[in-house]
Order: C-alpha cells, then structure tokens, then sequence
C-alpha cells in the first residue's frame, strides 16, 4: 500500500533538504570517527559495484541516531515506514552499524551496496529523493532499491 503521490510529493519538497543536510551531517560524523573497510570488505565492495571503496568508512554506535528534528522523525515514520531498530544505516560514503551486528557480512555488504546507489544517483539528495519515494510507493520491504541492496549482498556472500 503506498501514499497518495500528490501529497507525497509536497511532503518530499519540504521533508528532502532537511533530510540531505542531516544526511550529510551523519556522513561527516562517520567519515571522521569510523574505520576504513578491511582488505576483505574491499573485496565486497568492488564486487558491489562500489567506485570508491577506499573511501567508505564504517562506525559501530550503540544504536542508529535518529533525526532530532520532530517533522524529519514523522516523515521517516509515515512516509518511508523504516523500521523501528535498523541494524544499519548508509549516508554517502559513511555506514552506520549497530555494533551487535557489525560482524554480519550480509549487513554491511547490504550497506555497501547502497554506497554503490548513492554514488550510481549523484549523491545524497538525489539517492533520498529515489529511496524515500520507493519506500513511500512500495513499502520499505518492497523498494526496489532496498531489494537490490539484499541481492547484491545474498549474491556475494553466496559465492
């Protein structure tokens, strides 16, 4: 069941620049406090489709950070229907990784692989506006993005 598009789209143009500049915040957070993928995440990162995987970088956090602004908080409530404790979270060239999960390949190739689509969409704002509409659209499950970050993961864990 998706969300009317009218009013997705009026959502999207006040929700998106909120969205990219807290985004950016959380890449930059990640970038100067995590650490570089390991040889054989590098590996998975090629085979991901990833331009620059010298450039991802991996932070363990207790648990994701959620936006503290309240409209940010509703949109990804309502409009992208995330689930409540993601196990982690993509921004750029940065990923978020509960750290009860960070040894989970399936999860961070799964990450990696959105890195792939953000570089594949120009960036954050371009890969949000894609994202956030899929999962309005289609559900969070059933965006085709998020399924093809999960057979890109299944395809090189299974090889």
């Amino acid at each position: 069941m998706g969300v009317d598009c009218e009013s997705l789209v009026d959502q999207f143009e006040s929700v998106l620049p909120l969205a990219a500049e807290w985004a950016r915040t959380q890449e930059e957070r990640i970038l100067r406090e995590g650490r570089p993928l390991s040889p054989d995440q590098l590996a998975d990162a090629h085979a991901a489709g990833v331009r620059k995987p010298e450039r991802v970088r991996l932070l363990l956090v207790e648990e994701i950070p959620t936006p503290p602004d309240p409209v940010l908080k509703l949109a990804a409530k309502e409009i992208a229907s995330f689930p409540q404790r993601p196990s982690g979270l993509s921004f750029g060239y940065g990923v978020f990784l509960r750290a009860d999960c960070g040894q989970n390949r399936h999860l961070v190739l799964h990450e990696i692989a959105h890195i792939s689509q953000y570089e594949r969409s120009g960036g954050i704002a371009p890969f949000l506006r894609d994202y956030l509409t899929e999962c309005a659209t289609f559900g969070y499950s059933n965006a085709p993005l998020e399924q093809e970050a999960d057979e890109i993961a299944e395809r090189i864990c299974s090889a």
